[in-house]
């Protein structure tokens, strides 16, 4: 089932939606996690008056070289909110992205710039921290798997130290297009497909440089899993995730982390949580989730364990390592913050 079509469904879910007790805190805040990443929930910590800064779904957030947490909704109000780690609201900008989606933060020879993937436009945006737009990349026709543009659905971005540009069209036709720093493009490939170099749901997708050589990690959603590519788009591994649907992969440090949409498949709702891997790419923590369990090697799979989240779509992880989870489809909730303890 497509994500769009789960917003009704979402809606009714959110109605009933509930805090589920967990270990409680002295301040009365919840911990959640397994094998010593676990974190204290504030789930109260990015809410703002909806009237002035409104959020439908909260997409993703990052964290730029000042410490401010910088939240992409779709809600043209005000597409970009930007906080202190306090949860306080610093500025807020961006009027133009009906399907604002992917949001990634790149530093360019000390200065910092903005990816933005729109869904609805069918393109992605380059632009300064304050939003002033300075590059469109749109649908790639010259591929010739593209006839129009909204075959184009573009989910996710990452960015190489040398400026070239990574683009997962998640929600489209599946492909994965590399250009260069002026928008050139320089190869695509993936594509819809059942075999393991083909995508069924391109979520996500980063420059993994936790290895000796750098690599693509990207999304296949609705398959449970990462798969590894190379920068020229070669496969060279599937990291299973049985029972999750994870969105866009988050790496800080060794660890590597994604909000989980849904559980065990995309026919679910309101069954989300996140996880966390370590730098062998084991599962060690699941925030909302069931306990990683390995048997034989072998991870068994995973499902929500208390109902914290109902569709969490991202995780930013800050300076000191604490987590920040934006959702989809989930009552227009502001952001979550979770204290590592």
């Amino acid at each position: 089932m497509e994500r769009r079509n789960f917003i009704k469904q979402g809606t009714v879910f959110t109605a009933s939606f509930f805090i589920a007790k967990g270990l409680m805190a002295k301040n009365d805040n919840p911990i959640y996690g397994h094998n010593g990443m676990r974190y204290r929930m504030d789930n109260t910590w990015g809410k703002l008056d909806p009237q002035n800064h409104p959020v439908n779904d909260c997409h993703e957030m990052v964290q730029d070289s000042k410490g401010r947490i910088i939240l992409l909704t779709n809600e043209t109000k005000n597409n970009i909110l930007i906080y202190d780690t306090s949860g306080k609201l610093l500025d807020f900008w961006g009027h133009d992205f009906p399907g604002g989606h992917g949001l990634t933060l790149n530093n360019e020879n000390g200065t910092e710039f903005l990816y933005i993937t729109d869904t609805v436009k069918h393109q992605v945006y380059k632009t300064t921290m304050d939003g002033r737009i300075l590059m469109t990349i749109n649908v790639p026709l010259e591929t010739g798997v593209y006839k129009k543009a909204e075959e184009f659905i573009p989910t996710e971005t990452t960015i190489d130290t040398n400026g070239d540009i990574f683009i997962a069209d998640g929600y489209g036709a599946q492909y994965i297009t590399h250009y260069d720093k002026d928008g050139k493009l320089l190869n695509f490939w993936g594509g819809r497909g059942d075999g393991d170099e083909h995508f069924d749901n391109a979520h996500g997708i980063v420059i993994d440089r936790r290895q000796s050589e750098p690599s693509l990690l990207i999304t296949d959603r609705t398959r449970n899993c990462f798969k590894r590519f190379s920068l020229d788009g070669k496969l060279k591994e599937i990291i299973k995730l049985p029972g999750a649907c994870v969105c866009r992969p988050v790496i800080k440090d060794k660890h590597l982390y994604a909000a989980v949409l849904m559980s065990p498949d995309l026919q679910h709702p309101g069954t989300g949580f996140t996880t966390i891997l370590d730098k062998h790419n084991k599962v060690v923590s699941n925030i909302g989730g069931t306990e990683p369990v390995y048997k034989d090697g072998v991870l068994q799979p995973m499902s929500q364990a208390e109902k914290i989240f109902v569709h969490p779509h991202d995780v930013c992880v800050d300076r000191d390592e604490n987590l920040y989870v934006a959702q989809w489809a989930s009552g227009k909730v502001y952001p979550y913050k979770f204290t590592r303890v």
